[in-house]
């Protein structure tokens, strides 16, 4: 039962992990309403996956994680992974 939680929570955060790559490829606009390119657009990617991660940074007992393990699982997420 454990290993089935294990794997569906896994799945869950690549999921999410994907979907906000997209949701942040989407919203990289531009004052004027033009897809960023280059520097900005990666500066905004960084940005906007932190952003996305940091709110998912969360321990098993429902409390924000901090020092090691949330940069541990900050450097995941944004990663991808």
């Amino acid at each position: 039962m454990r290993k089935l939680f294990l794997i569906a929570a896994l799945a869950s955060f690549a999921a999410s992990s994907a979907f906000a790559q997209d949701s942040c490829d989407s919203k990289a606009t531009g004052k004027d309403g033009k897809p960023l390119a280059g520097a900005a657009k990666a500066s905004f990617m960084k940005k906007c996956m932190a952003d996305s991660c940091e709110t998912k940074a969360v321990g098993s007992d429902g409390k924000k994680l901090a020092g090691a393990a949330k940069t541990s699982f900050m450097k995941k997420c944004e990663a991808g992974g």
